[in-house]
């Protein structure tokens, strides 16, 4: 078991392997259901989508796992011309086995395309002031371990960036709008996330005050945002990792790792843009 403490240069795939802690994205799984969490625990995927993110970061933060263009021919028909073409689908069954050899040696595969979109919102970032002021002091990609008082268990956390006195973490999205990023905020518990560093940097005696998100648009013309979150939506990220923390507690306890409701029989509400719906038909 790693002991709690600041890390720096491990290795990600040993990071992410770890049994014996739990990490924001592993508490944010077991609020949807434990029994979830446990199947991904016991079945570690990979998704296409993950090697974009890991791309971006690698070309913005300067450190990560080898990004490789996969250029492979194959042939095609389009507009019904029989024609030889760069792949660019990992439908291509050439593309996809190169991709998961590439894969197998721990490196992170690209089509062509992805690779162009990723180096050209690195040119976009590196104008963007604040951004490059945030990533210019500390360190990349440090891992950190630290014990939860209350309920004994072992958390762990990546910093993407660990500065001297903000925490930073580089977020590729659909829209780095205000509305827009703080709707995928919520949605997908970047706020649990902030909450969750932010104690754990705390706890470690790291002085970090602060977590900053650089979101960055996925379409051009690749768009950058700085942001932080208030004190409400803080406290919501807390309450929620809280309670993650101790609804896995209780599960090792008892080895119990219900599903959705942990419920025989639910009673399902209809949802209010049904009733809504409804109402205007």
């Amino acid at each position: 078991m790693t002991e709690p403490g600041i890390y720096y240069g491990t290795d990600e795939a040993a990071y992410h392997a770890d049994r014996d802690s739990i990490s924001a994205s592993g508490i944010k799984l077991l609020l949807k259901a434990p029994a979830l969490y446990r199947h991904r625990l016991d079945n570690p995927e990979h998704k296409d989508v993950f090697d974009f993110g890991t791309a971006a970061h690698r070309k913005v933060l300067g450190v990560g796992a080898e990004v490789v263009e996969v250029r492979v021919e194959v042939e095609t028909k389009r507009d019904g011309v029989k024609q030889t073409i760069l792949a660019d689908s990992w439908a291509f069954k050439a593309a996809s086995d190169e991709r998961d050899r590439l894969r197998a040696e721990g490196k992170v595969a690209l089509l062509p395309a992805d690779c162009r979109k990723v180096e050209a919102m690195a040119d976009v970032l590196s104008t963007h002031t604040t951004a490059m002021r945030l990533l210019s002091k500390g360190q990349p990609e440090v891992s950190a371990y630290a014990t939860d008082e209350p309920t004994g268990l072992l958390r762990r956390c990546r910093f993407d960036w660990l500065g001297e006195g903000i925490l930073t973490d580089y977020k590729s999205c659909a829209d780095a709008s205000p509305s827009g990023f703080g709707n995928a905020v919520a949605r997908y518990g970047y706020d649990l996330q902030a909450a969750y560093y932010l104690d754990i940097a705390r706890d470690l005696g790291h002085p970090a005050k602060a977590f900053a998100f650089i979101a960055q648009e996925k379409e051009p013309p690749y768009l950058v945002e700085v942001y932080d979150l208030d004190e409400d939506f803080l406290a919501r990220g807390r309450r929620r990792y809280r309670e993650g923390l101790e609804r896995l507690r209780d599960c090792l306890a008892t080895d119990l790792w219900p599903g959705y409701t942990g419920r025989d029989f639910t009673t399902l509400p209809a949802p209010r843009w049904a009733l809504y719906e409804s109402e205007t038909a």
